[in-house]
């Protein structure tokens, strides 16, 4: 959301501040606006007032942040990156104006693309430290929404453990079935779509994403696939209703659930199954292909080649591997998830890019037969997700609470800004798994789905 540039030496910006930001209080300390302002050197895109009555940027802004009680200071001091915005946010001590809760879009991007902040030199950052004040430099506890560190997630078993992982699963997925259906809309459909159109509906969109993956998987009546980390079904349903025998497996309860009914309501019963397990529980064999729809982002980097080598082992020789997750658009950083997304949206989540995926794959012994990057399409998918939050608000803060729709809000309209901007990328690898003599069969020589 924002940026520092080193500055050791001090600055004009340092010395001096807006003239609104509020006359220093006694002792040569600065009000809270004259913080903020002197951070970001003079240069602040929205308004901002304060409680002690300080306020900083253009009086005619479009959009403005109030910082509203003393411990909305102390999450914004004490929190990390973007944590302690998120933190005050959530808990209320920092209000957003000019924008929906559920789509606060337009003033993210205005920070990412107009709000730097400086690094104060030593002199001046010893005046912030004693500006802000020293009670509030001390931890207190954060929104009960979040989860916990990562150092105290032991306690549920080393990261990707079987059991943490089912812990970080209901974290973000058991949140409300009633939720979900407001923002995905009627395909429950919880990954991004791929619009066939620019002014394609949502649900067009998501129809098309199933296809595609069943298009290039080569599915035909009477096949047999697996859909990993299946969600509420959504793909196990569109290959059933095409004749395909579909097992799905989720560590959600409340998806598999909710994706049985959606079965039995279909009458698809005799074709397609959704189990609330493990994917590594999946004792059968022999699938014609497997499909994996936003779950390796829940894995670990680490457990990349047992993943990989699983799946291959359900697979049938010459069977087709689909995976479809978000990545990173290089392979170099770590790929842990930080601050706001780690303790608010996916717990132990990690992103890397494609090229360290289909490595991973070749060496479990996939062919890669296939790469794409549907990087703009997730960016309109959140885009409607929002719009749909926007639209069923009352009723989303009714089920869940407004703390926790304000953290879809800002999820989805961050990661948005995000894809737009490549900060992360969404990509399509399609594998197969050879036969012993090397062949895979009898597959065209060229792409053989559409688009």
């Amino acid at each position: 959301m924002t940026s520092f540039k080193d500055d050791a030496a001090t600055t004009q910006q340092d010395r001096a501040t807006a003239s609104d930001a509020g006359a220093p209080e006694p002792g040569g300390r600065l009000t809270l606006a004259g913080i903020l302002e002197t951070l970001a050197g003079g240069r602040l895109p929205i308004r901002f007032t304060a409680y002690d009555g300080s306020s900083a940027g253009p009086p005619d802004a479009r959009f403005r942040l109030d910082l509203v009680s003393p411990r909305g200071t102390t999450y914004l001091a004490t929190g990390r990156g973007d944590l302690g915005l998120a933190r005050a946010y959530i808990a209320g001590d920092l209000e957003a104006h000019g924008v929906h809760p559920g789509d606060p879009y337009e003033l993210l991007r205005a920070l990412a693309d107009d709000l730097v902040f400086t690094r104060p030199s030593p002199a001046m950052m010893a005046k912030l430290v004693r500006s802000v004040g020293v009670r509030h430099l001390r931890p207190i506890a954060p929104p009960p929404q979040e989860a916990r560190p990562r150092w105290r997630r032991v306690a549920a078993g080393l990261r990707h453990s079987r059991a943490r992982d089912a812990e970080a699963i209901h974290h973000h997925y058991d949140v409300s079935n009633t939720f979900y259906e407001w923002v995905l809309g009627p395909s429950m459909t919880y990954t991004c779509a791929c619009y066939p159109r620019p002014d394609a509906t949502l649900d067009e969109a998501q129809e098309n994403k199933y296809r595609l993956v069943f298009d290039k998987l080569r599915l035909s009546p009477g096949d047999r696939l697996l859909d990993v980390g299946c969600g509420w079904g959504g793909m196990v349903r569109h290959a059933a209703r095409r004749g395909v025998r579909a097992v799905g497996v989720t560590l959600s309860e409340q998806q598999a659930a909710w994706a049985a009914r959606a079965i039995a309501d279909e009458g698809l019963d005799d074709l397609a199954e959704v189990r609330f397990a493990d994917y590594r529980d999946v004792a059968e064999s022999g699938f014609d292909a497997v499909s994996s729809i936003g779950l390796l982002e829940h894995i670990g980097v680490r457990n990349y080649p047992s993943y990989f080598e699983f799946l291959r082992s359900r697979l049938r020789p010459g069977g087709m591997l689909l995976n479809h997750c978000i990545t990173r658009p290089e392979n170099r950083t770590d790929p842990a998830a930080h601050g706001f997304i780690d303790r608010y949206v996916f717990p132990d989540g990690e992103l890397t890019g494609s090229g360290r995926i289909i490595s991973a794959a070749q060496d479990a012994g996939f062919e890669v037969l296939h790469e794409e990057n549907l990087r703009p399409h997730y960016a309109m998918t959140l885009r409607d997700w929002c719009a749909n939050l926007v639209a069923h608000w009352d009723e989303a803060v009714a089920e869940v609470g407004l703390p926790t729709a304000k953290i879809w809000g800002l999820y989805m309209a961050g990661s948005r800004l995000a894809f737009e901007q490549g900060g992360i990328q969404l990509h399509q690898v399609l594998a197969v798994r050879p036969h012993d003599d090397g062949g895979v069969g009898d597959l065209p020589l060229r792409p053989w789905w559409t688009p």
